[in-house]
């Protein structure tokens, strides 16, 4: 006969109890000694948890259900949308220099490019106007070529507010001082191209001041309609700029006209890239933007841009005409 739940030949515990009671849930018939009896499944139960959208379980007792916040909790916004960021609150990302390009509001985009344009204009206007009277003004001439420790002031302020405004991104978005810091540049700045533009012939610079008004604009209109994404050479064009400064360290003790001619007409190329990837970048339009508050940095890299392509267009006429 078959042994029963606890009868002698059953398995026991440490106890000396039976190890398993007749009448448990999940046993069929009873074992015998050796043979394995298979574990009670007893069903996992079923919470009756809330189904609704973005509900959750029972919680703590201190806890606090908090209210949808954006780009989070927003069952309008996807998850995927270019402007989700997770739990990271969108003002952490306004104080970037560079965002991921979006175009949900226009009308902040085209404030900031109007501005940009705005801060631009008065600069060159201030630059070009230097370029005319040291290029027009024999008494001008004169001054600059009598009075060279300004030109090495000048370009000393313009290292230092260079520095400033590229390098700390806090006091560039300081207003007053923002503005105060990219006119000591653009003043310095003028009167260094304007003293460059006296030991020039007149028509010379006036070929240059036509030549780069063209190829400005050319590239300007060429950055609005192109497809590629300039923005993504970025590292590309800052090693080039690293061999051109090589190169000039060249042309330095290389005093050859051919060389220079080289040299001036690969700088002009680079700025020519330089300006169209800072087009880009203020337009938005492609996968890198700079943020609406950097309205400074963005006047500042178009100005420096567009000033370096003059600079070595006028370079270009200069040596070509010698």
């Amino acid at each position: 006969p078959a042994p029963t739940y606890g009868g002698p030949g059953y398995p026991t515990d440490a106890f000396g109890q039976p190890a398993f009671q007749q009448g448990a849930p999940g046993f069929g018939q009873p074992a015998y000694p050796g043979q394995q009896v298979p574990f009670p499944q007893v069903p996992f139960p079923q919470m009756p948890y809330p189904q609704g959208p973005y509900q959750q379980g029972p919680q703590h007792p201190g806890f606090q259900p908090q209210g949808p916040t954006p780009h989070t909790d927003d069952p309008s916004v996807p998850l995927n949308s270019p402007g989700y960021h997770g739990d990271v609150p969108p003002s952490y990302y306004d104080n970037e220099e560079f965002t991921t390009s979006t175009w949900e509001d226009k009308s902040i985009r085209q404030a900031f490019i109007r501005k940009v344009f705005m801060v631009l204009t008065v600069q060159l206007t201030v630059t070009f106007a230097f370029v005319a009277i040291f290029t027009f003004v024999d008494d001008a001439k004169l001054f600059v070529r009598q009075h060279p420790w300004i030109y090495y002031v000048s370009y000393a302020i313009f290292f230092v507010s260079l520095i400033v405004l590229s390098c700390c991104g806090d006091f560039r978005r300081k207003h007053p001082w923002n503005l105060v810091a990219l006119s000591l540049l653009t003043l310095s700045l003028s009167y260094m191209v304007g003293m460059i533009a006296s030991f020039h012939d007149t028509d010379s610079v006036i070929m240059a001041v036509g030549i780069t008004a063209v190829v400005c604009f050319t590239v300007v209109l060429f950055s609005l309609q192109t497809k590629y994404d300039f923005t993504s050479c970025r590292g590309v064009l800052l090693v080039c700029l690293i061999v051109l400064i090589l190169f000039s360290i060249i042309c330095i003790f290389i005093r050859h006209r051919i060389l220079h001619i080289v040299y001036a007409s690969l700088g002009a190329l680079l700025f020519t890239c330089f300006l169209a990837v800072d087009t880009q970048l203020l337009l938005g339009n492609k996968q890198m933007a700079l943020s609406p508050e950097e309205y400074v940095f963005a006047a500042l890299n178009l100005y420096t841009d567009i000033i370096n392509i003059f600079l070595y267009i006028l370079a270009i006429i200069g040596k070509a005409r010698e």
